[in-house]
């Protein structure tokens, strides 16, 4: 027999919406996710070693630039040029150094602190970062990426290694502030561009009026 209360646990719609009645959508959960970092690092092991060693991770916070327009009573809001702000990954401390020296790697390749010489241009340095929210699939069972973003053009703004504390037994860490010129959303194994990257088209007014 079904249960026909569990219909009812969600917000009740409009009769013209899909459905006047519909149960609670599973939610996507914080701890199915995979993080993989392609061209990280200058080459030994793999960089996606690293991916077995994250421990946070942000997804991307695209928004606008504000432009005012100001007119004779009041003032007319439109945006300007989109920006991405910085993600956020953290990964454990493994006892083979195996992060640590990845991370070195990489700021090494974004300039060297040895002989003080900066890389030539983005191309030397930048890597891209697959941020992936998975299905909770694994072993004989592969794993479904929900939704995908790749972010491009990544580098790391900033490094911070986590200090020794007698009082505490918590694992040591690095955290990465990566700096980015994009990200784009895709759905599925080598889904199609959802979201972020959708071609929707160009829309352009009939009139001159902007607002």
């Amino acid at each position: 027999m079904p249960i026909a209360s569990l219909s009812r646990f969600s917000v009740p719609l409009d009769t013209d919406q899909s459905s006047a009645s519909q149960g609670l959508l599973m939610p996507k959960l914080a701890y199915r996710f995979r993080v993989t970092l392609v061209d990280f690092g200058v080459g030994g092991a793999p960089a996606t070693e690293l991916t077995k060693q994250v421990m946070t991770v942000d997804r991307p916070k695209p928004s606008f630039d504000e432009q005012v327009i100001h007119v004779y009573n009041s003032q007319v809001k439109i945006l300007g040029k989109p920006k991405f702000d910085d993600i956020k990954l953290k990964l454990r401390d493994d006892m083979t150094n195996l992060v640590t020296n990845k991370v070195g790697e990489q700021m090494q390749k974004q300039f060297d602190f040895f002989e003080q010489a900066s890389a030539a241009s983005g191309l030397d340095y930048k890597f891209t970062t697959y941020i992936e929210i998975l299905d909770g699939g694994n072993g004989a069972y592969q794993p479904i990426p929900l939704e995908t973003f790749e972010v491009q053009g990544c580098w790391i703004k900033s490094v911070a290694y986590d200090g020794g504390d007698y009082s505490k037994s918590d694992p040591l860490g690095i955290e990465l502030t990566i700096c980015y010129d994009n990200a784009l959303q895709t759905v599925g194994i080598n889904g199609g561009l959802v979201g972020l990257g959708l071609p929707v088209g160009r829309t352009v007014g009939t009139t001159a009026i902007g607002s």
